[in-house]
């Protein structure tokens, strides 16, 4: 099975938040949760992210049990670390105090040496007519592109 092309998207990041920079991160995660993701059965649309003790952790990112797992199996709710340079972390923790953002994750996939990589983002959060403007507009677009298919 080829993964390259592995890729999970958090829809709802770019619709709530208005997303200014983005990091790349690794996961810490167990054997049995990694073969879960390669299924595809992970689900964080509800999921964020925090700082403790000058670690990024990501919560409530669920991962469902692995089918053919033994008593091993992981905590599909479980709390997971995330591996970012010292610098990358003193960053991010500056500008969320500072400009009062938050750690959103927004897409995960598989790099090519086949480790799980999470991008997470900093966003500030919209209000609900800024959501109401971003659905006119691909509303609008998507109008100009099926007028374009039809000439």
């Amino acid at each position: 099975m080829n993964f390259k092309n592995f890729l999970i998207k958090n829809k709802k990041a770019n619709f709530n938040y208005d997303i200014s920079d983005k990091y790349t991160a690794g996961m810490v995660l167990k054997g049995t949760e990694i073969k879960s993701l390669k299924e595809s059965k992970v689900n964080f649309s509800n999921s964020y992210c925090l700082i403790i003790d000058d670690q990024v952790y990501l919560k409530g990112m669920n991962i469902s049990e692995y089918l053919y797992g033994n008593i091993n199996n992981h905590d599909p709710d479980r709390d997971r670390k995330l591996l970012l340079n010292k610098n990358e972390i003193k960053q991010i923790k500056k500008k969320v105090t500072e400009k009062k953002l938050s750690i959103v994750p927004i897409k995960l996939f598989i790099n090519n040496r086949g480790y799980v990589k999470l991008e997470i983002g900093l966003g500030k959060g919209k209000k609900s007519f800024d959501k109401r403007e971003d659905i006119k507009k691909r509303d609008i677009d998507r109008n100009l592109r099926e007028s374009l298919k039809n000439i």
